[in-house]
C-alpha cells in the first residue's frame, strides 16, 4: 500500500464527524477521490462468503483485501498482530477499554482501533481494483464508488458446512456461527450505527444454498460489469 496516498486519506478522516464515538457516513464531497471501482464483501460465517471474494480477485486481477488490514492497523499503532486480531470485527464498551487497558500495555483502545481500520480501508478503496471482505466495508466507503455484496445461506447451512468444511463437531459449530454472528452485527452496529441486515446497504445479496463459489463469483463479476460500464472501468485504469 502506497504510504503517499496518507495525507488524501488523512483528510477524508478529518472531515468525519466524531459524534458519541461513531463515525458517521463521509459527505459526497470527498467522494471524486475515489475513481477506480472497487469491491466490498460483507458474509455470514459458514456462507461461503472468503472463498467466494477471493474468487472474485482473482478473475479481476484485483488485489484481495483482508488480513492486510490487521498488518497495516498493527504497524501503524506499533502492536503486535496478534493484538489487532484478538478485537478485529468485535464490539467493545468503554469499560472493557479501562480494563483491558489497565491489565495489558499492549492493548489498542477501541476508537484507536477504528480511526486506523477506516484510514485502511479508505486507503485500499481509493487505490481501487481491489475487494475487500468485511470489517463493514461497505459503510466505510462512498456507496457509489463500489459494488457492495452481502453473501448469506440460511441458519442450518451455514452449520452444515462448518462441520463439513471446518472439522467442528454440531455443537462446535452452532456455538462458532452464533458467536461470530453476534461479534460482527454488534461491532457493526456500534462503529457504524447500522444494521448489517437491511437489504439497502449493499448493491447485491447472494444466498448460496444453491449457488457454489464459482457461480457466485460469476454473479457478483456480472453485477459489477454492469455497475461500472466497460467504458468508465477503461477511463478508470488510465487515471
Amino acid at each position: 500500500m502506497g504510504i503517499h496516498y496518507y495525507p488524501l486519506i488523512n483528510k477524508i478522516i478529518n472531515s468525519l464527524k466524531l459524534r458519541d464515538s461513531f463515525y458517521l457516513p463521509f459527505d459526497a464531497s470527498s467522494k471524486q477521490a475515489f475513481s477506480k471501482p472497487f469491491i466490498t464483501i460483507s458474509r455470514e460465517p459458514g456462507s461461503g462468503g472468503k472463498p467466494i471474494a477471493k474468487l472474485v480477485a482473482e478473475k479481476l486481477s484485483f488485489t484481495f483485501v483482508d488480513k492486510q488490514i490487521i498488518s497495516e492497523i498493527a504497524k501503524s499503532t506499533q502492536k503486535r498482530k496478534e493484538v489487532i486480531q484478538a478485537v478485529d470485527e468485535k464490539s467493545r464498551s468503554a469499560i472493557d477499554d479501562i480494563v483491558h487497558s489497565l491489565l495489558n500495555v499492549d492493548y489498542v483502545d477501541d476508537l484507536k482501533y477504528i480511526q486506523e481500520l477506516v484510514r485502511v480501508v479508505l486507503i485500499y478503496a481509493h487505490q481501487g481494483h481491489c475487494v475487500i471482505l468485511g470489517r463493514g466495508g461497505n459503510f466505510i466507503t462512498p456507496f457509489a464508488n463500489g459494488l457492495h455484496v452481502r453473501i448469506t445461506a440460511p441458519y442450518q447451512v451455514r452449520v452444515q458446512r462448518s462441520i463439513d468444511y471446518e472439522g467442528y463437531t454440531h455443537q462446535q459449530a452452532v456455538d462458532r456461527i452464533a458467536e461470530v454472528d453476534k461479534e460482527r452485527h454488534d461491532f457493526v452496529k456500534q462503529y457504524f450505527r447500522k444494521s448489517m441486515n437491511k437489504g439497502n446497504a449493499y448493491d447485491l445479496t447472494i444466498n448460496t444454498t444453491y449457488y457454489d463459489i464459482e457461480d457466485s463469483r460469476d454473479i457478483i463479476i456480472k453485477a459489477f460489469c454492469h455497475k461500472f460500464k466497460r467504458i468508465d472501468r477503461y477511463l478508470a485504469l488510465l487515471k
